[in-house]
């Protein structure tokens, strides 16, 4: 029976690998993913490399090394992410060769710290795309409104862009806006659309660890694990009426590529749901779900891929629906998410920086 991660690609959802490290890359696992399982790209965070390198001795020569030349724990732990990132670059090229610069790509992250300034996620995604210095690499920005114009601006200067950290409809259809508005930009520029890459990751079973415990004594208890299903159906429906658009046609016929949505937080938090659930839920042509190691794994051992998108829209309006008659406003827990998970965000880079200045402490003497 054909692996159900390769299913997924044929059905026009590409896998994507919610992770990174040094030693996936070296020791060939990233290359064997690729082969054997059609993983088609990377995604990689604050808290994911504060696992890496805090959690293995893998960079602690580089630390040493980087330690000795003067710098700061913040530019030591862009050095080695850079260096990371390159590496699976390179392993993906052929992906991102084959698929016409569709997938094969790799993000790392501004610094979560920059959530509220514009003006400065641009200058250090700018940077990180000149550091990384290759064509399949992709930046990630946090889709927050005070960001809403750095996409447009890196879009616009011919960066592939990975919006994260979005959690409702509204913020996501803005995101449509600030990518459609940075490629405009850039045509009028008379500069080429084709080639340039972005994803918006909306974040699901997020949605769903909020609302459950709110549901409790409001004789709503049959929404239980289905809210995160209907917002990203929503989500998935505002990306189909964006392409039904004479804006929209205008783009490709000058070779703009579509913006597809990435399910992101795709792993069961619940134990009462089971652990492809989210990922079963959201199967659907032009997107991409970005899944940890436990749920790719559990993917693979016992997915069953089946585009099932069409039939959460049509049930996805009653249950919000059903949500608000229940007392509960999901645009409150969708603006809750989206600042605690800039701050969850901000406080892994800083706990990452923490762990590099200790290490670069403790390494020094040896």
């Amino acid at each position: 029976m054909t692996n159900p991660l390769v299913r997924l690609g044929r059905l026009g959802q590409s896998p994507w690998y919610d992770f990174i490290t040094r030693d996936l890359i070296a020791s060939g696992t990233l290359a064997r993913l690729i082969a054997e399982d059609g993983l088609l790209g990377m995604t990689s965070n604050p808290t994911i490399f504060e696992k890496a390198i805090a959690g293995s001795a893998d960079y602690d020569a580089d630390i040493r090394r980087l330690t000795a030349g003067g710098l700061e724990p913040a530019q030591v732990f862009e050095a080695l992410a850079v260096t990371d990132v390159q590496a699976a670059c390179d392993a993906f090229l052929p992906v991102y060769r084959a698929s016409g610069g569709r997938d094969g790509l790799v993000s790392l992250e501004v610094s979560p710290t920059l959530a509220d300034d514009a003006a400065g996620t641009v200058v250090e995604a700018r940077r990180l795309w000149a550091s990384l210095g290759r064509p399949n690499a992709m930046i990630k920005i946090p889709g927050t409104a005070a960001c809403l114009p750095a996409i447009t601006e890196c879009i616009a200067a011919g960066l592939n862009v990975n919006v994260t950290l979005l959690f409702s409809v509204d913020r996501y259809r803005q995101v449509i806006e600030a990518y459609c508005a940075g490629l405009e930009r850039r045509a009028a520029a008379g500069l080429p659309l084709a080639g340039i890459a972005s994803v918006a990751s909306f974040f699901v079973s997020r949605v769903d660890t909020r609302i459950d415990p709110m549901l409790e004594g409001r004789g709503a208890a049959d929404l239980r694990g289905t809210v995160a299903i209907a917002n990203a159906a929503l989500a998935y429906r505002a990306f189909q009426e964006s392409l039904a658009t004479p804006r929209w046609s205008t783009l490709a016929a000058r070779g703009a590529e579509r913006q597809r949505p990435l399910w992101a937080s795709t792993s069961t938090k619940d134990p009462k749901y089971p652990d492809v659930y989210y990922v079963e839920a959201l199967v659907a042509s032009d997107t991409v779900n970005t899944l940890p190691p436990d749920t790719y794994a559990a993917y693979r051992d016992h997915g069953s891929p089946e585009i099932r998108i069409e039939a959460a829209i049509a049930s996805a309006a009653g249950r919000i629906a059903a949500l608000e008659r229940a007392g509960i406003s999901l645009a409150e827990v969708t603006d809750f998410l989206e600042t605690d998970g800039v701050a969850k965000f901000a406080a892994s880079y800083r706990s990452l920086l923490g762990g590099i200045e200790s290490k670069m402490g403790s390494l020094a003497g040896r």
